[in-house]
């Protein structure tokens, strides 16, 4: 029992020596290739077996002959250990370097496609998450696109939208001035007028600012929507009936909600004013509001025809007014986009859809809780 464990301990000995010397190798190649790395673990393993053997031979638990046949074994193994190490090595370093390839590929603008033929599981697992990856940024990539294509368009229309009112009321101010004016006071209240565009319009593209911004601040309490809505169509019923449109908002449950009441107006406002423009005279332009499975849905259908279905994706985009919005009262086309952004702020949602004679846009909020 004694003469084993004398054995046992000079074979750790030797064996640890070799390991702490393995170790010293590995920490002054860490950064070389995984071959080298490969090839020292296998030195490692055998020399620390060779170690351990001369350890016990020289304490002389073995023969000479014994220590001849051990260390022929033992030279055998490195040869084979070493060779197995660097095929292993060699291969993994190619599957490496053709997976960094082909994530080259998709960082440059491509697509990723992970490299045929077999892998470890580890490259496997970082293939698949390259691909997660590449997937992620394309998808980055077309919200870019579009976001940039809209603020083209936002600044092509905004400044179109400008320059019409400005030269308006330059002419009329000069006429004015000039003593030319056939009916002053209708020039006054014109001028007024579009004054009142122009600060809408600035006072849409700061709310949008600050919803981009992400520096939107809400003021949470608890109203009902019932409320909520009576008064937002109070305040469209003037311009429903300028144009010749009927307000209907029988549908409306006493819904309990907790949202900005401030922002919360802006939204059922702009949906309303939306609504009332699309639509044609004698039309109608219904308010519904009540629980779902989603929480509380709040619904404003107008009878603007319907919008193209490839046109529906791009509704709620900044700038984006349709084909045929071009001129006052369209708008600068940012009221849709901040209805989205105040929504999305309280962690709802805004969709919309074609109906039967127009669309329906509809405004999903968490319930209140209580």
């Amino acid at each position: 029992m004694r003469d084993a464990l004398l054995i046992a301990l000079f074979a750790f000995l030797g064996a640890a020596a070799a390991g702490l010397l393995g170790a010293c190798v590995l920490l002054l190649i860490r950064r070389r290739s995984l071959t080298a790395h490969l090839a020292v673990v296998s030195g490692v393993a055998v020399t620390a077996m060779l170690a351990g053997t001369l350890a016990v031979a020289q304490a002389m638990f073995l023969s000479a002959h014994d220590l001849t046949v051990v260390t022929t074994v033992v030279a055998m193994a490195a040869v084979v250990s070493t060779v197995t190490a660097l095929l292993l090595g060699r291969w993994v370093v190619a599957r490496s370097r053709d997976l960094a390839l082909a994530a080259r590929s998709f960082g440059d603008g491509g697509a990723f496609a992970a490299p045929d033929g077999p892998s470890t599981a580890e490259l496997a697992a970082l293939s698949r998450e390259l691909e997660a990856t590449s997937v992620k940024l394309a998808e980055s990539r077309d919200r870019e696109r579009a976001l940039e294509s809209s603020r083209r368009e936002l600044v092509a229309w905004i400044s179109h939208d400008l320059r019409t009112p400005l030269a308006g009321l330059r002419a009329m101010a000069e006429a004015l001035e000039d003593g030319v004016a056939a009916e002053p006071d209708r020039y006054l209240r014109q001028i007024r007028t579009e004054v009142e565009r122009l600060n809408d319009m600035v006072g849409d593209l700061f709310e949008l600012s600050r919803i981009h911004a992400g520096a939107l601040t809400l003021s949470l309490s608890r109203i009902s929507l019932y409320d909520l809505i009576g008064d937002a169509l109070a305040g469209a019923d003037p311009l429903a009936r300028e144009h010749g449109v009927r307000l209907v908002g029988d549908r409306v449950e006493p819904v309990p909600v907790e949202v900005d009441g401030r922002e919360m107006s802006r939204v059922l406002g702009n949906l309303l004013v939306n609504a009332i423009r699309r639509t044609p005279a004698d039309g109608m332009v219904a308010v519904t509001a009540g629980r779902s499975a989603e929480g509380v849905v709040l619904s404003v259908t107008d009878g603007c025809g319907g919008i193209p279905d490839e046109d529906l994706p791009r509704v709620f985009d900044t700038g984006w007014r349709g084909s045929h919005a071009r001129t006052p009262p369209a708008g600068a086309g940012l009221g849709l986009a901040i209805v989205r952004g105040i929504v999305e702020a309280h962690r709802g949602s805004a969709t919309v859809r074609n109906v039967t004679g127009g669309c329906r846009f509809e405004v999903t909020l968490p319930a209140a809780q209580g």
